[in-house]
């Protein structure tokens, strides 16, 4: 086990949703040997007398804030003797509260749908905001109850080769050595359409998978990886290697002109669509 001094941090609102990637975030807590910090972030506080506009009754005052907090510390407590918790109530939008707790923190985890009008939705409003600007590694918890049970013993990694996937390929490293299982890295490319260097692609994408992968093979030499260079699109090939895997870890970059929204077409698929919780890894 590892040891961090940085919290791990996870949004809770009372949800379900919320609930599992409070179990989630608990034992990865106790994997890494850091706190805990549960976060109760809701405008409402500040609007108590005025009637909810989506017909749900709330207590008054932080009534609801507290009986969230103090059921997600037991339920925490009881899963997880030995971790050190913290909570706290935030009376600010919950994507702005979370992306400013995640300066501080090992990492955030928050559920994939919330308990707004919303719910429907593949993924949850906030976890969507907070994903695509958080400055630590934020986990959605998705996908299949032996996925978040951490049944298969396997982690994949979605490889690019690009410089912004450096963190990303040390996460899924040291996750999956703090777990002790096997790694997947899964890099995919496209065929060209030019006869002359179409031969030499397929040997072209596995030089480029070692040398992403190099640096962290040598850091954690316990680690079991299998490589995977796979010609074709990258959703699909990633969203099938996920179909037995725990934990799905992608990287992503800050995009000049843009204020966040580091992710791309399919790191918005693989959140909406995976099997798995997701970690979306930015390069610092």
């Amino acid at each position: 086990m590892t040891s961090v001094e940085q919290p791990m941090v996870v949004g809770v609102d009372g949800s379900e949703s919320s609930l599992l990637a409070l179990d989630w975030a608990a034992d990865e807590a106790a994997r890494h040997g850091c706190a805990l910090r549960l976060v109760y972030s809701s405008l409402w506080e500040r609007y108590e007398g005025i009637s909810p506009s989506v017909g749900i009754e709330r207590p008054e005052g932080g009534m609801m804030a507290r009986n969230v907090l103090a059921a997600a510390e037991q339920r925490a407590a009881l899963r997880q003797p030995d971790v050190r918790l913290s909570l706290d109530v935030l009376t600010r939008h919950p994507v702005e509260a979370l992306i400013d707790e995640g300066r501080r923190a090992f990492a955030l985890v928050v559920g994939s749908r919330g308990r707004g009008p919303l719910t429907g939705m593949l993924l949850g409003s906030v976890s969507l905001g907070v994903v695509g600007r958080a400055a630590c590694p934020t986990i959605v918890v998705r996908g299949s109850v032996p996925a978040q049970a951490g049944r298969f013993g396997r982690l994949v990694l979605g490889a690019d080769g690009e410089p912004h996937s450096a963190a990303a390929v040390e996460f899924a490293f040291r996750e999956a050595e703090v777990r002790g299982c096997e790694l997947r890295a899964v890099y995919t490319w496209w065929r060209s359409d030019d006869r002359a260097r179409a031969g030499g692609q397929a040997e072209e994408a596995r030089s480029v998978l070692d040398e992403a992968l190099a640096e962290a093979v040598g850091r954690h030499s316990r680690v079991s990886v299998e490589q995977a260079s796979l010609e074709g699109p990258a959703r699909p090939a990633l969203l099938r290697a996920a179909e037995d895997a725990d934990l799905l870890v992608v990287g992503a970059h800050q995009r000049r002109g843009a204020v966040g929204l580091r992710l791309g077409l399919v790191s918005h698929a693989l959140l909406h669509h995976a099997p798995c919780p997701v970690a979306v890894v930015p390069q610092p």
